[in-house]
């Protein structure tokens, strides 16, 4: 099965089930074989009209990559049609952080810990690959049927970056940002580390650690304000989440030894990294989701919008425009299928 065979009209898209800047994300099924995916439906147009090109083409690069870690969502098929890019990807439907947190207002220690000791070891995983992942937040992390974190959205992702090696771009979300970023200074993949504290506060205390509803006084509070770490959490807690959130980066945690600095902290006493990778820590929540079209914990913003007839444009998988060679992939076990 070429690659080119795959077209828009294999598949039926049943529901609207996420929105990016680009374009919309569906929940839809396989004619043929009958699984569920997520498809990514991206408009050429925008993304050359925004110059995203390089990062759509960064974003396919690394999905590649994920297919081979149980926390990071993974691409099955891109191809492409004259007009929109197709990613086919793990479709998982425990909702995302971000519902969650909005639902509950924060987490318990026990599954704050749990889920950031997932997302340690993607971040870790992409950081062996020489890939910073730079947009850590939680409307990026979603949970599988099970409960497990799947990091999803790879289009900040920066590759290439070795041990020691720095980027310059500035990008990511305001609340999430390392100040190094902020400041425009060159940096590195410790940024991960800080986004990973920022994500570990906002679950133990309900909002990001420099909040503010000014994005000015947001900015200076991430770049000049005090840390406060109530003492509502252990104090692993607050000593896990003052070495994250630590401005200078020559002593963040993880700043030199990346993943393992953090494997080693006290808040992680109870967790076996071994039994964590291979799926076997029982995830503290659960979601009730009775089969892939129970669609309760994503967004009705997004589940009550209309499919966009545009998906199912009636053309062969198109020629690939001189914008995004080399587009198309099948994964080994899609092309089995």
């Amino acid at each position: 099965m070429e690659t080119s065979e795959i077209k828009p009209s294999d598949f039926d898209y049943l529901k609207v089930i996420g929105k990016g800047s680009f374009g919309k994300v569906l929940l839809a099924r396989h004619r043929k074989q009958g699984g569920y995916y997520a498809v990514k439906v991206l408009q050429k147009q925008t993304i050359v009209k925004r110059k995203e090109q390089k990062h759509v083409m960064a974003e396919r690069s690394v999905l590649l990559k994920g297919l081979k870690h149980p926390f990071l969502v993974g691409l099955h098929f891109s191809f492409q049609t004259p007009n929109t890019l197709y990613f086919v990807l793990d479709y998982v439907n425990g909702g995302e952080l971000f519902y969650h947190l909005q639902r509950e207002g924060s987490f318990p220690e026990h599954r704050s810990a749990f889920y950031t000791a997932e997302m340690a070891m993607a971040l870790g995983y992409l950081h062996s690959l020489d890939i910073v992942y730079r947009d850590l937040k939680p409307e990026n992390i979603l949970l599988d049927s099970e409960g497990h974190v799947m990091l999803a959205d790879f289009g900040l992702c920066k590759e290439g970056v070795a041990v020691g090696g720095i980027m310059h771009t500035f990008c990511g979300t305001p609340e999430y940002l390392a100040p190094e970023v902020l400041q425009c200074h060159p940096y590195s993949r410790a940024v991960d580390w800080w986004g990973l504290g920022a994500v570990l506060f906002e679950m133990l205390y309900g909002l990001p650690p420099f909040y503010s509803r000014s994005k000015a006084k947001m900015f200076n509070n991430i770049l000049h304000a005090p840390l406060k770490l109530h003492s509502s959490i252990s104090l692993a807690a607050r000593s896990l989440l003052g070495g994250l959130l630590e401005r200078d980066v020559s002593k963040r945690l993880g700043g030199s030894r990346d993943l393992v600095e953090l494997q080693e902290h006290p808040f992680f006493a109870s967790i076996n990294w071994d039994d964590l990778m291979d799926r076997k820590v029982r995830p503290p929540f659960i979601p009730e989701v009775t089969g892939p079209c129970d669609i309760r914990y994503i967004d009705p913003a997004f589940t009550l919008q209309p499919v966009p007839t545009s998906v199912n444009e009636r053309c062969q998988a198109g020629e690939a425009s001189e914008t995004f060679p080399g587009f198309s992939f099948m994964s080994p076990i899609a092309a089995q299928l």
